[in-house]
């Protein structure tokens, strides 16, 4: 079993609504490196990664994520917050969502001990490969609140209770 996945999710050549996976990459690329940790860029989802989902301890997925908030806000739904937003009726505008492939690991029994959505939220959705000025500005603070997860489900004591579910929003 895998320690922690962070996958980011969107489409790049729609400017904001591939702030997932510049968040992801930013992620897999910051120093120091995080142990035990794989990044998938899932780009706009698809059923394969059931799997991936199925076989991790953590998950974090980074998001374009529209919670009517100013441009380049920040949410972060963990654990029972995470499942109450992805069944909430929001639904993803990709091929599938988070929340279906939830459903498979559910089905097995194998929901990640730890979950966690870090939405963005997004500014410009149209044709371009880069972020809006209010998004490109928050992905950083949302890459250091995953790593702070990430940090913090993997010390001891942390992994040794049950977690209580958390909402963070951070504006940026």
């Amino acid at each position: 079993m895998r320690n922690t996945l962070v996958i980011g999710v969107g489409n790049i050549l729609l400017r904001d609504d591939g702030a997932g996976v510049h968040a992801m990459r930013e992620l897999r690329d910051s120093q120091p490196p995080l142990e035990s940790t794989d990044f998938i860029d899932a780009g706009t989802l698809n059923f394969m990664l059931a799997t991936d989902i199925e076989s991790a301890g953590n998950l974090i997925v980074f998001d374009a994520a529209d919670f009517a908030a100013e441009p380049g806000s920040i949410r972060c739904f963990v654990n029972g917050d995470f499942d109450d937003f992805l069944f909430s009726g929001s639904r993803s505008a990709h091929e599938i969502g988070i929340a279906d492939l939830m459903d498979f690991a559910r089905m097995l029994d194998r929901v990640p001990n730890n979950r966690a959505l870090i939405g963005l939220q997004p500014e410009i959705i149209d044709w371009g490969d880069w972020l809006s000025e209010a998004v490109e500005a928050a992905v950083p603070q949302a890459v250091a609140l995953a790593r702070g997860l990430i940090e913090s489900w993997n010390s001891p004591a942390r992994r040794a209770r049950t977690h209580a579910a958390d909402t963070y929003h951070v504006r940026a």
